[in-house]
């Protein structure tokens, strides 16, 4: 049975771990190059992100795929830049991720914005802050507009919700 594939003018929740579950990000450093990477790579023709939030040992991405071909085109080149050039600082070799990315297709509205908060929530799930907004390396500052980039193409997800608080509130009070 063949793999799916991730399709043109689609949303995916796209993710993916160390391998063993080890640490992707070995200097503060790196954290700053993975997101310079990610929107290197996921930009328009290509892909636009939602939303991100990265981890210790993974991360996640929220994004609308724009072209065909997008592993080959986007995720692959990805994933080989930042291998290569971890590998190079750590003086390492092999591979940084736990096999290939993982993904999961959205399709409605309301599974965007779950996924979204599940995103922004996982560093308080994982017990490293308090509060969404206490992490720096997500997209959930850029949300609640403590933070700007134009990296981002939020509003798909706040679209659903009248204000800017509504938004916030739906993340932090969620149980």
């Amino acid at each position: 049975m063949q793999k799916p594939q991730i399709q043109q003018n689609q949303i995916y929740h796209i993710y993916n771990r160390g391998v063993n579950r080890e640490p992707i990000f070995f200097k503060e450093k790196n954290w700053d190059y993975f997101l310079y990477k990610t929107f290197q790579y996921f930009r328009s023709p290509y892909a636009e992100i939602l939303a991100y939030c990265l981890m210790p040992n993974h991360y996640h991405l929220l994004v609308n795929v724009l072209c065909q071909d997008f592993g080959i085109k986007v995720i692959l080149p990805f994933s080989t830049a930042y291998t290569k050039a971890i590998n190079n600082q750590e003086h390492r070799v092999g591979p940084i991720f736990q096999g290939s990315y993982k993904f999961k297709q959205i399709t409605t509205s309301e599974e965007l914005v779950y996924v979204s908060r599940y995103i922004h929530l996982n560093p308080v799930k994982a017990g490293l802050v308090r509060s969404p907004k206490d992490w720096a390396y997500s997209s959930y500052l850029d949300y609640i507009g403590e933070r700007t980039g134009d990296n981002l193409k939020k509003d798909l997800v706040l679209d659903n919700f009248a204000e800017i608080e509504n938004y916030r509130d739906f993340v932090e009070n969620s149980n």
